[in-house]
């Protein structure tokens, strides 16, 4: 490719996976894959927290026909670098998502993304709402209104102090190692029982590195684990989601631990939103439901025969 800034790998065939590129933000190197089609309008897929880029891997097979797929590793995540001193804050990361956009070269692009993931880009389509001509969220709004209530009852020094302390007890600790792929296997179908044997290995795999001894690690930074205490107010955050100008679809597992945006009052911040609820589903709905979660994001998003790439 003439340009290495721009995201323009060759087209290849249904076949062939994804391509492994990277960009630079803030000093750091991160990953990004992309699944070719750089003729079609630009669709990137943000994983969640503990995640990578490989988790999009069903997803995107089933669009890189009509869209330009593109699946930025988090920084601390997947194939991207561990920030030197464990900072993991979202604007940030919101930060990296910016540079990765800009950097490839598009006027506009639409997103999917996950938990983590979808906080990263609800943020993003806030601040550029011309740069976001979609948005797909899967639980990705964070706190829901009681958490923000509860969380209220604690001073902020207490929150801040209860952070240092468990800040501090990380950095005495080390990954945890397993013996080899089936423990880690093992590891990941505790986590989510939705998942099919397939799915949890491909998880799997992709989501490990092996030591010098043999044994096996998850490739994201431990201090992932512990969040800063600081971030926007309830009300900061309910006005930047309400500047998001796209159209824009919550998605919420039945069986997960989130709150529902359209009973808990949070999808009236914004313009335009529809929200989904997906029965027999977990936080990784877009794994549990997998099938239905595709007909979903196809009848959503945008033709993409009608966008500009």
């Amino acid at each position: 490719m003439s340009d290495p800034s721009r995201f323009d790998p060759p087209t290849f065939g249904d076949g062939a996976g994804p391509t492994s590129h990277s960009f630079m933000s803030q000093r750091l190197r991160l990953n990004y894959l992309d699944w070719g089609n750089p003729g079609a309008p630009t669709l990137v897929l943000q994983h969640g927290g503990q995640d990578h880029a490989r988790s999009w891997d069903w997803v995107a097979r089933a669009l890189r026909r009509d869209w330009h797929v593109v699946c930025p590793d988090l920084r601390g995540h997947g194939d991207s670098a561990w920030s030197p001193d464990g900072a993991y804050m979202l604007p940030y990361m919101v930060y990296d998502l910016a540079q990765f956009i800009q950097q490839s070269g598009r006027e506009q692009v639409a997103i999917i993304a996950h938990s983590l993931g979808g906080a990263v880009a609800l943020r993003y389509a806030g601040l550029f709402p011309e740069k976001v001509t979609a948005l797909v969220a899967i639980e990705g709004l964070g706190p829901s209104p009681k958490m923000y209530a509860e969380r209220r009852l604690t001073p902020v020094t207490g929150r801040w102090r209860d952070w240092i302390e468990k800040r501090r007890e990380q950095s005495g600790r080390t990954p945890r190692r397993y013996a080899s792929i089936e423990d880690a296997l093992q590891r990941m179908r505790d986590e989510n029982s939705h998942l099919s044997e397939d799915q949890a290995r491909h998880l799997t795999i992709h989501g490990v590195s092996r030591n010098e001894d043999g044994s096996y690690s998850w490739k994201f930074d431990n201090y992932l684990r512990n969040p800063p205490p600081g971030d926007l107010s309830e009300e900061e955050l309910n006005a930047v989601w309400g500047e998001i100008s796209c159209p824009t679809l919550l998605c919420v597992g039945q069986d997960s631990w989130a709150s529902d945006p359209s009973r808990d009052g949070r999808a009236a911040n914004f313009r335009d939103a529809k929200v989904v609820s997906f029965e027999n589903a977990g936080h990784w709905l877009h794994h549990d439901q997998l099938e239905r979660f595709l007909a979903e994001i196809t009848a959503f998003l945008p033709d993409s025969a009608s966008l500009k790439a």
